[in-house]
């Protein structure tokens, strides 16, 4: 039988694996609300996986959310997800529907590969993304009232759509490779970048434009996350702070690979975080 800190011990594992800059940044916090943090990060994960690394992902993803729903339901299941997230139901005030939400995003993944606008774009962003923070929102902001409540869901969306343009700049390429274009149609045309060209793989000075494009709208929206980060208690507020300072040093990364984010994964460096981090 999995004990809860053993679970807690393999969720570790998972987000260590999956996002160092994620698991530094909140390595800040407690233990209790670190623990959580890593639950909440092993089920998006898992369920990334279940989409992404399946030959059946329909069927996956389906599987997925069946166990959810047993979990929900009360039913113990001896998987450490399970064992760790019903010991995060029980210490904080959790919200279901951002993690019905994720799921959401996890099924335009399997039926759409094309975004016409970027109203669209920023739609599958906020299921991707900006569900994650609004999962967190109750660990690390607990006991909040609801004009402080609103203001802090309002911050979290921005910042998640603003991390998932990141990685849309950054995985061009990747995407390419499971023929998914995330980059907006309006927005290709309006800088005269065809499907053709980004197949072809060649950082062109339109194809620059649009990346750039994209890059301070995500800029923008992290700025006006910054705005809220002063409702956050001291002891998450850095843990956030950090994890966005360091997403947003992702585009600089990609601007130092001369925007080669079709054969290049742009990532900061261990020096660059902490030049990053002292700002904090």
């Amino acid at each position: 039988m999995v004990t809860t800190q053993e679970a807690y011990r393999q969720c570790e594992e998972i987000m260590k694996k999956g996002s160092l800059t994620f698991y530094r940044a909140f390595s800040l916090l407690s233990k209790p609300d670190r623990q959580a943090v890593m639950a909440v990060y092993t089920f998006c994960r898992t369920l990334d996986d279940a989409v992404d690394e399946s030959d059946r992902p329909e069927e996956s993803l389906a599987s997925f959310l069946h166990a959810f729903d047993r979990f929900l339901a009360g039913y113990d299941q001896d998987v450490a997800l399970w064992v760790a997230l019903r010991d995060v139901w029980q210490r904080y005030e959790m919200d279901v529907d951002p993690f019905f939400e994720l799921a959401e995003g996890m099924k335009w993944d399997l039926h759409k590969s094309r975004y016409e606008t970027l109203e669209e774009t920023e739609q599958y962003s906020y299921y991707a993304a900006s569900t994650v923070g609004l999962m967190l929102l109750p660990i690390l902001v607990p006991n909040q009232d609801n004009a402080t409540k609103r203001q802090l869901r309002l911050g979290a969306i921005d910042l998640g759509i603003a991390m998932q343009l990141t990685n849309i700049l950054r995985d061009v390429g990747e995407d390419l490779n499971r023929d998914r274009i995330y980059l907006p149609r309006t927005m290709m045309r309006q800088f005269g970048v065809t499907e053709e060209m980004l197949q072809q793989r060649e950082v062109t000075p339109a194809f620059i434009e649009l990346w750039e494009a994209l890059a301070k709208r995500a800029e923008f929206l992290y700025e006006r996350a910054r705005g809220t980060h002063h409702l956050y208690p001291l002891a998450s507020r850095k843990p956030v702070q950090a994890a966005a300072l360091l997403y947003e040093g992702i585009l600089d990364a990609a601007r130092a690979n001369g925007y080669d984010v079709f054969t290049k994964r742009a990532y900061v460096s261990t020096l660059q975080k902490g030049k990053l981090l002292a700002k904090l």
